[in-house]
């Protein structure tokens, strides 16, 4: 097994999006992160992989510093080289973040000991189930790109996650394409949920947040239920959304609104 490394998103993209196109549900993370790159909105240079396993691609990697390296099913077999290779390059991965099996591998044969790390799981859209709340949703627009900026932060530092990255492009992005949901009770925003355009007829939800004083209301629920519904009128045969598994409520009102588990990954942070 060898892994070809890259910063031409073309090239990577030559030899990984058919493999990642396999299964876009379980690699949903990389093929948005792809149509990321493609699109402009992660202004560092990106580091891209994939596994071949004689004349075929077993597996790829990709990483938008300083967002965690991102891994697919790669077998396991290739973490330990993926790692050895890593370091020949004096790449810096602050964290990793892919199926459990597949993170904990790649951890084990990495230079620096695991510092936290946050259980997810996938889970998948059956029959959707219509929550109560008062209020009404509606598509972010330009003049919503300060408050969404900011729910966007916020949840970055309550999730742990990629807090010290600035969301500012990504939400920007976002607006531009209409993926971020509003929900409006009394003519204010109070709650967002991002909903990504179909790829390969897969759609994923995400973040979802509701300020502290504002929860409790339902918000949460209906929003999560607007990006859904948004998701399949445009289109997607596959509704996902990631939970963290320490956040029991969040898990128990995804599965209300008709949410079923598929899978579950770690994102293993070494700092």
């Amino acid at each position: 097994m060898k892994w070809t490394f890259t910063a031409d998103v073309e090239e990577y993209a030559s030899a990984a999006e058919p493999w990642l196109l396999r299964d876009p549900v379980r690699n949903t993370i990389m093929l948005t992160v792809l149509r990321g790159i493609r699109s402009g909105q992660f202004t560092a240079d990106p580091l891209l992989a994939w596994l071949e396993d004689g004349d075929a691609v077993a597996g790829a990697a990709c990483q938008t510093p300083p967002y965690p390296l991102a891994l697919g099913d790669v077998p396991l077999a290739g973490l330990p080289p993926l790692a050895r290779d890593l370091i020949e390059l004096d790449h810096d991965v602050p964290a990793v973040g892919g199926p459990v099996a597949v993170a904990e591998a790649f951890a084990s044969a990495w230079w620096r000991p695991e510092t936290r790390r946050r259980a997810e799981r996938l889970y998948r859209l059956g029959p959707l189930r219509a929550p109560s709340a008062p209020g009404k949703p509606r598509v972010a627009g330009a003049d919503d790109l300060s408050t969404a900026v900011r729910f966007f932060r916020e949840f970055q530092h309550e999730a742990h996650v990629d807090h010290t990255a600035d969301p500012t492009p990504v939400v920007a992005a976002r607006v531009n394409r209409e993926e971020l949901i509003v929900w409006e009770d009394d003519d204010r925003p109070v709650s967002i949920a991002g909903v990504s355009a179909p790829i390969a007829g897969m759609s994923r939800i995400g973040p979802v947040y509701t300020p502290p004083e504002l929860r409790g209301r339902g918000y949460g629920s209906a929003v999560t239920h607007a990006a859904s519904r948004k998701a399949l009128d445009d289109g997607a045969a596959e509704v996902l959304l990631f939970t963290d598994l320490g956040n029991p409520t969040s898990n128990s009102i995804y599965q209300r609104l008709g949410y079923r588990p598929i899978a579950d990954y770690a994102t293993i942070h070494f700092r």
